[in-house]
């Protein structure tokens, strides 16, 4: 249907929903739904109302209709440490996925702190219709708490009850373990992250379950805040255990463990072989890093849409658990084991 002529200028006062309803030949119930929940229309409808909104000006006034109805069209991502890579291909892909539902994003940083994270929640809370919260450090009682007060969603965080998007290492780190045990590695290490993180105590269990099966002795090794500084400072606790090869919490502690190695010349794979995890590094490090493959684009827009359906007036709530699998990406810092341990060049 083409768009009704307007006839506005630029001295004319700001559009109404009223004009934006006439000019796209709709309801102003539809536009309202349009901007505020758009899931509910025909997508050849949203476009239409939002094609009349822009050529008339119209902005949605969200804070009226926060005062009317008691919703912001805002949503929440809070994570651990923007800092870290794994995290902005999941903000980038949280906020297109909530602009084409019609809401903003407001974005935390809870600093690998639950205090700060309790904080980012409380507040947040009173300008947000619901939360994504990323691989987070609050207690299940805590985040249990935060869900009867918003709609929430988590990822990479298994809290019975609650729909959470979980990115499942398990499989794809026992296939860097029997990667290992192929090339002839029969004591590796696991390189640790943060001890609250999901994916941490997953990936360490994954380490220790394919060690065991294949007779691979396994050593623990804790870093702590993945970090690249963390990743380079563990290096001659790696090297102390005698291990031929080392799986890293994640990417970035393992280009920590690359500069460590290289520092103490030590060379990759020929001294030591390198696994990491979440593939977001693997390619911009020397040499290019044998990895997990990560998914957390996927994770965050499936956590949106989950998200919304909550939001959709008349969606049942459900338990919904999300696996999404990933798979070794083999590259160049891993192969054989050096005779008698890792060696200097």
């Amino acid at each position: 249907m083409p768009m009704r002529g307007t006839g506005r200028g630029p001295g004319d006062a700001a559009p109404t929903i009223g004009e934006v309803a006439a000019a796209a030949g709709v309801s102003r119930a539809t536009v309202s739904r349009a901007f505020g929940r758009p899931q509910m229309l025909r997508p050849e409808t949203v476009e239409r109302v939002q094609e009349a909104a822009r050529h008339l000006g119209y902005v949605p006034n969200r804070v009226a209709r926060a005062l009317s109805t008691g919703r912001f069209g805002n949503l929440a991502l809070v994570v651990p440490d923007i800092a870290n890579p794994f995290f902005p291909p999941m903000i980038r892909a949280v906020q297109g996925r909530a602009d084409r539902a019609g809401f903003a994003v407001f974005l935390g940083d809870a600093d690998e702190d639950p205090a700060r994270e309790e904080i980012l929640l409380r507040q947040l809370s009173t300008q947000v219709e619901g939360f994504v919260l990323a691989s987070s450090r609050l207690t299940d009682e805590r985040i249990r708490a935060h869900a009867e007060r918003r709609p929430l969603v988590l990822v990479n965080r298994d809290v019975e009850g609650i729909p959470r998007v979980l990115i499942d290492t398990t499989r794809a780190v026992g296939q860097a373990v029997e990667h290992l045990h192929e090339l002839g590695h029969r004591r590796i290490a696991y390189l640790s992250g943060p001890a609250g993180s999901w994916s941490n105590r997953q990936r360490r269990r994954a380490v220790k379950r394919a060690g065991d099966r294949l007779g691979v002795e396994v050593l623990m090794v804790p870093a702590g805040r993945a970090t690249f500084e963390l990743g380079r400072l563990a290096v001659p606790a790696l090297l102390a255990t005698g291990a031929t090869a080392v799986v890293a919490f994640d990417d970035l502690v393992a280009q920590g463990v690359l500069a460590g190695l290289s520092e103490q010349g030590v060379g990759v794979p020929a001294g030591l072989s390198v696994v990491g995890c979440d593939d977001v590094l693997a390619t911009r490090t020397y040499p290019p890093l044998t990895t997990v493959s990560a998914r957390s684009a996927e994770a965050g827009a499936a956590a949106v849409d989950l998200l919304a359906g909550m939001l959709t007036p008349g969606t049942p709530l459900a338990d919904t658990r999300l696996l999404l699998d990933t798979s070794l990406v083999v590259r160049v810092t891993t192969g054989p084991p050096p005779r008698g341990g890792p060696r200097r060049p």
